[in-house]
């Protein structure tokens, strides 16, 4: 795997997207971050291919699902990479400046990672501390017992992520009658699920429905952390459903575990932060140049890094930051 030559590429998407911060326009946001990161993926010794994306063909120019990129495309001999990625995580918090957004991917050998079609996933996600306690099918209140326990901890001192939509209105009660304290946010379970498996973040787990490819994004985060992601698809109408059975897809409703929706040997995963969050430090730029915070992680290295980088703008500007 190029392991940290995908730290470039996430770096890059982000400083891009930091250019446009609090400038509310979400959509160009997200745009720069694609273009940024397509440009550098073309840049790297590979045949990569795109399993998560921004969308089918026909609707996203460019990272769509399908779409080769790498020096390699088209080379039968070449290094082949499945790549899901989130160019812009947050793009709302990029365009209001609040905490949260980055840019990310994760990568794996051929058939490493779960092709899953843009629909809603339920999902639970705990760390390592926390694995093996919960079940998706479970009462709320009985998970977070279970959760507790592990941490030999009181219900009350759990601190649970909920994505606030009013889908989990009843999901947000239970959570509340158990006692534990709740965090709610806009956008990004994403990164509060990666966040979930980093001990000193105050979350200690991530409950409800959100997107499927960021399910897939946050299994193989999970298995280069030890964490877990349980999770089901949960197609809303037939076309959805139509969806699913293009990608192969069988038995909608069972439920998966982390090594059915990242089962590769060799993952990946860079994250950059745009805006910065309770993790890592957002974009800053400086007189000739930026400073990017990344967290990047490997499953075959079992390593976990936390990666400061200075570019310089212009080698005839000396630095200052």
């Amino acid at each position: 795997m190029l392991g940290q030559d995908f730290v470039r590429v996430t770096e890059e998407a982000a400083i891009e997207a930091a250019h446009t911060m609090g400038l509310g326009r979400r959509k160009h946001s997200d745009q720069v971050a694609v273009e940024a990161m397509r440009r550098e993926f073309d840049r790297l010794p590979m045949a990569g291919r795109i399993v998560i994306g921004e969308g089918e063909r026909d609707e996203a120019p460019m990272l769509y699902i399908g779409e080769e990129l790498g020096l390699g495309k088209g080379d039968p001999e070449a290094l082949g990479v499945d790549i899901a990625v989130d160019p812009l995580e947050g793009t709302n918090l990029c365009a209001t400046g609040d905490p949260g957004a980055v840019t990310i991917l994760a990568a794996a050998e051929r058939g490493g990672l779960m092709h899953a079609p843009d629909i809603y996933m339920d999902k639970i996600v705990v760390g390592p501390t926390a694995k093996g306690q919960v079940h998706l099918d479970a009462p709320v209140a009985e998970n977070l017992r279970n959760i507790a326990k592990a941490f030999d901890r009181d219900v009350e001192d759990l601190t649970i992520v909920v994505l606030e939509r009013e889908r989990h209105e009843q999901l947000i009660c239970d959570i509340r009658q158990a006692g534990a304290r709740i965090r709610l946010i806009g956008d990004g379970d994403l990164s509060a699920g990666i966040a979930a498996a980093v001990r000193g973040s105050g979350i200690h787990s991530v409950m409800g429905t959100g997107g499927a490819p960021e399910g897939v994004i946050t299994a193989a985060a999970m298995r280069c952390l030890g964490g877990e992601i349980q999770a089901r698809l949960t197609p809303l109408d037939a076309k959805q459903r139509a969806r699913v059975a293009a990608l192969g897809i069988q038995d909608v409703n069972r439920l998966r575990h982390t090594e059915d929706l990242a089962p590769g040997s060799d993952i990946v995963l860079s994250s950059t932060a745009v805006t910065g969050d309770r993790i890592m430090e957002g974009v800053r730029f400086f007189g000739g140049g930026s400073r990017t915070s990344t967290l990047y992680m490997s499953l075959a290295e079992r390593t976990i890094r936390f990666i400061d980088t200075i570019r310089q703008d212009d080698d005839s500007t000396p630095v200052r930051f």
